[in-house]
């Protein structure tokens, strides 16, 4: 789920850039959230059909659906609205790199919340950001005033990926929560939109399809595919595999637009995967070490 949402996320970079050339950053945010919402209101209520659950049990979970919700819309709004105001502003290769902190960051924050992290991890995240520096980074790099912008929404998507992580543990229902985000941050995305923009009908209409490939699939299909991804790993590994969405946008932009990449950015993208096959290794190797743990004490007490 978490390496689906990276292949929608890098290809929808193409749309989210030509989107800026019709619309502000404000309109775009606003009408991709819309869609984002309205698209899981039937994928939604089809899943909940079928109930079964305790009903005390359901009760929690709403609660904790809708503060989850409510606070992840808040922060994705203004990181995603960040991210679009700083592509403005950067070089698409410096943008993807400072989007991808969250590397670091979360692994960062973790720790600082006492959930120790091992060596592996450490060097996973260094080898990632090596690689997406060699990937996106094709000039001299000097931070900037749109740098600095995309560099705050990457602050924010790191603290989207630990809010999520949070309310996974507490029974969130994830594409509910995933809807609640969209309309939450569509609303605040509408306000600034008419107080810092002039939004044009036509001009909507000529980013149409740019706006509906962000707003279904980035949106709505690839944010809720992340939450319920992340229920079945950790948050900083989850980080790493989410970080190919730059390497998916080199390499689409390759395959489609026939864009040249060089040996430097073949390089980068060999790099992000070898550590994100690292982490994903060190994992499955203690998950595989502690069912044989647990398969020899069942055999020894069979023995005796």
């Amino acid at each position: 789920m978490l390496l689906l949402t990276a292949f929608i996320w890098g290809t929808a970079f193409v749309a989210q850039s030509e989107g800026m050339n019709y619309v502000g950053p404000f309109t775009y945010c606003c009408l991709r959230n819309y869609l984002g919402a309205f698209i899981l209101i039937p994928v939604m209520l089809f899943l909940r059909k079928g109930g079964g659950e305790n009903p005390h049990k359901k009760s929690f979970q709403l609660k904790e659906t809708i503060i989850g919700g409510i606070i992840c819309g808040v922060v994705l709004g203004f990181a995603g609205a960040l991210q679009q105001i700083g592509i403005v502003h950067t070089t698409a290769g410096k943008a993807g790199f400072i989007s991808a902190i969250y590397i670091i960051g979360v692994p960062l924050v973790e720790f600082f919340l006492y959930k120790k992290k091992s060596v592996m991890v450490w060097v996973c995240a260094f080898i990632a950001m090596c690689g997406l520096y060699l990937l996106c980074v094709n000039e001299g790099f000097k931070i900037g005033r749109g740098d600095l912008i995309v560099f705050i929404s990457a602050l924010g998507f790191t603290v989207h990926i630990m809010v999520i992580d949070r309310f996974n543990e507490k029974g969130a229902d994830g594409v509910m929560m995933s809807s609640i985000q969209f309309f939450t941050a569509a609303v605040l995305m509408t306000v600034c939109m008419f107080i810092f923009e002039k939004p044009d009908l036509s001009d909507i209409l000529s980013a149409k399809y740019t706006i509906l490939y962000a707003g279904i699939m980035s949106s709505g299909v690839a944010f809720t595919l992340q939450i319920i991804g992340q229920r079945y790993t950790d948050a900083t590994s989850a980080s790493l595999i989410m970080s190919l969405e730059s390497v998916f946008a080199a390499l689409s932009g390759w395959l489609f637009l026939r864009e040249v990449m060089t040996f430097k950015e073949f390089s980068g993208c060999a790099l992000v995967f070898l550590a994100v096959i690292l982490a994903q290794l060190k994992d499955r190797i203690k998950n595989t070490s502690e069912q044989n743990k647990i398969q020899g004490e069942a055999y020894e007490k069979t023995s005796e």
